[in-house]
């Protein structure tokens, strides 16, 4: 990736953004009803949101008050990039300065080694959301 900024706040600062991945890429590429993708948890969470060069969105995630990060994604276009992990440190950065001992996450099952590589573990079995097949991961600090 040559050029990105990540951007954090909260819901009210950076939900335009953040809505124009999540629908590209959980209601249209995933096919999660729209209904399922914005909730309320969105108002007390910090949100992440990444940008390209060109100041494009490109990628999103957010930090739950409890240490969960959720609603990670990055556009089709980006991944690959190095966009997804910019976010995942960011976000665990945050669950760390928090004082959270761990962050844990749902992640879909095809994207488990993505996680896997930045030092989370599986707990539990394959469980479904939205249809997808995810899995429970914990990262310890």
């Amino acid at each position: 990736m040559n050029s990105h900024e990540i951007r954090y706040g909260d819901w009210a600062t950076l939900s335009a953004d953040a809505q124009v991945i999540r629908i590209a890429v959980f209601v249209q590429e995933q096919n999660v009803p729209a209904e399922l993708e914005m909730d309320e948890k969105d108002a007390v969470c910090l949100h992440a949101v990444a940008y390209d060069a060109a100041g494009t969105p490109v990628g999103t995630g957010r930090l739950l008050p409890d240490g969960h990060i959720g609603r990670m994604a990055v556009m089709k276009d980006a991944r690959g990039t190095g966009i997804g992990s910019a976010l995942l440190r960011g976000l665990m950065a945050h669950a760390r300065e928090r004082g959270h001992p761990e962050v844990e996450l749902s992640a879909q099952t095809h994207a488990a080694s993505f996680y896997r590589a930045h030092g989370f573990e599986q707990v539990g079995d394959e469980f479904h959301e939205a249809g997808i097949a995810h899995v429970a991961m914990r990262r310890a600090f």
